[in-house]
This record gives C-alpha cells, sequence and structure tokens, in this order.
C-alpha cells in the first residue's frame, strides 16, 4: 500500500515538474530566433523582424526546415500556420513532434497541397517505438491559405488529442494495458519542413508539382508550450471529434479492410 502510494506521489512530481518547466517557456511573445534553429535550406527559412514570423520556402532546387531548441515532455504545442496558396500540388508541409533514433516516438501533422480551389488533404499519424501506420486524413472545412489557423497537439501520459482552432479532430489513447505503445518516455523537438513529394503526395501522384508557382511558401506564427490542461470535457471532446470525422475525414486505417485482412490494430477494436 505505501510503495503504491509512493509510487502515485513520484508520477505526480514528475508531471508537475515537467508542467512547471512548460509554463516557463510560455512567458513572453514568441521570438523564433530564441525558440529554433533552422536545419536546412540554404536559406529558404527566415526568421523576420524581431523573430514574431517565420516562413519555409521551397524552389526546384530545395526546400527548407527548422527545429525547436528545446525538448518537450507532455504539454500543448500550438503553433499557427498559414499553408502554401495556389497551386500548391507535390508540396507538403510536415509540423511534427520527433523523438531520435530507429525507436523513435513521432506525432504528426502534414498538410499534402492540390490544384488550385481543391482542398488540402490534413494527414495526421502516430509512431510509437518506431512503428506508425496509424494514418488518419481530413479534409478542412476553411481554406487555410488565406489566413492563419492554429494547429495544436496535446499530449499527456493517457492520450493524445490533435486539434485545429482548439476543435480536437483526432484522439489517440495509452491503450498499453492490451499491449499497444505509447509515446511517453521520449522527450520530442519539434519540428517543421516544406518539401515536394509529388511522387505520391497529391492524387497519389497524379499531379506533379508545377515550378512555375515557385518559391512556394509556408508561414508560421504565435508558437506557444503550455502544460497539459483540460481544455473539453471527454463528453464535448467526443462529440466534436464525432463531428469533424463524420463531415471532414477521407480515411482512417481503422476501417481499411484491404490494408488489414487479418484483423485491425489492437487500439481500433477498443
Amino acid at each position: 500500500m505505501l510503495s503504491s502510494l509512493y509510487s502515485s506521489y513520484t508520477t505526480s512530481l514528475i508531471i508537475f515538474s515537467i508542467s512547471f518547466l512548460l509554463v516557463a517557456y510560455t512567458t513572453g511573445a514568441t521570438n523564433f530566433y530564441n525558440e529554433f534553429d533552422i536545419t536546412w535550406g540554404g536559406g529558404r527559412g527566415k526568421i523576420a523582424g524581431t523573430g514574431d514570423m517565420l516562413t519555409l520556402s521551397l524552389d526546384r532546387v530545395s526546400g527548407s526546415g527548422f527545429q525547436s531548441k528545446k525538448e518537450y515532455l507532455f504539454g500543448r504545442i500550438d503553433m499557427e500556420l498559414k499553408l502554401v496558396p495556389g497551386n500548391s500540388a507535390g508540396t507538403v508541409t510536415a509540423y511534427y513532434l520527433s523523438s531520435q533514433g530507429i525507436n523513435h516516438d513521432e506525432i504528426d501533422f502534414e498538410f499534402l497541397g492540390n490544384l488550385t480551389g481543391d482542398p488540402y488533404t490534413l494527414h495526421t499519424n502516430v509512431y510509437t517505438q518506431g512503428k506508425g501506420e496509424r494514418e488518419q486524413q481530413f479534409q478542412m472545412w476553411f481554406d487555410p491559405t488565406s489566413n492563419f489557423h492554429t494547429y495544436s497537439i496535446h499530449w499527456t501520459p493517457r492520450t493524445i488529442v490533435f486539434l485545429v482552432d482548439n476543435t480536437p479532430i483526432r484522439e489517440f489513447k495509452n491503450r498499453e494495458a492490451i499491449g499497444v505503445p505509447f509515446p511517453k518516455n521520449q522527450p520530442m523537438r519539434l519540428y517543421s519542413s516544406l518539401w515536394s513529394a509529388d511522387e505520391w503526395a497529391t492524387r497519389g501522384g497524379l499531379v506533379k508539382t508545377d515550378w512555375t508557382h515557385a518559391p512556394f511558401v509556408a508561414s508560421y506564427r504565435n508558437f506557444k508550450v503550455k502544460p497539459s490542461v483540460k481544455s473539453h470535457s471527454n463528453m464535448t471532446r467526443k462529440e466534436k471529434i464525432r463531428w469533424v470525422q463524420k463531415n471532414h475525414m477521407i480515411y482512417n486505417y481503422c476501417t481499411d479492410n484491404k490494408r488489414f485482412p487479418r484483423g485491425f490494430p489492437a487500439e481500433c477494436t477498443v
């Protein structure tokens, strides 16, 4: 009994300490100079002005990318993005948390570009111990290129919630009790990149990148990290997720019979 109480107390203390550190990160306005490093692209990634805006660009020669200076273990990550406008076919804007190594954990947003007037595809995935294949895809209910919108990852020891403008679109729960690994031990950095993947990104590669529209540019602002907080009741979150998935989901690995002819992954059956 005492050992159980001690274990519970220790876990709570660790989570409180992590949350306290996360609070420290959020003080003051976003300064991309302090929070991120441009890691590749030969000058195509840029931090503007006093550090309140960051842009990535892609041309025929190269894309670009950045990563956070800090690592995070739990909390809520918010970033406002304005995606590549116009004919963005073949381009991918990736925005994700990841640890390092073969057995890495990862939590993904990927935005797959399209022809002018056609909707972007929002691709999500969760990797644990180097294994992903948990894709869900959505088409958003707004134009993500005309203005900034907030994309959030809320990560706790019990669940991962993907949010768009504070609307939850997907939840991946901790199902370790039934043998499903869950990312909770490896701190992750935040990464983003803009690159060309026209062999698969738009309509399975049927539509190629039109380089006459280059350079393609994605913009970022208002990065925030917060401690884990309960932003929606469980019922409200489920209702909102059901609405998004009913009206805007275009792919769910948990319903792909051709991909899993011998039975769906364990988390799909709960």
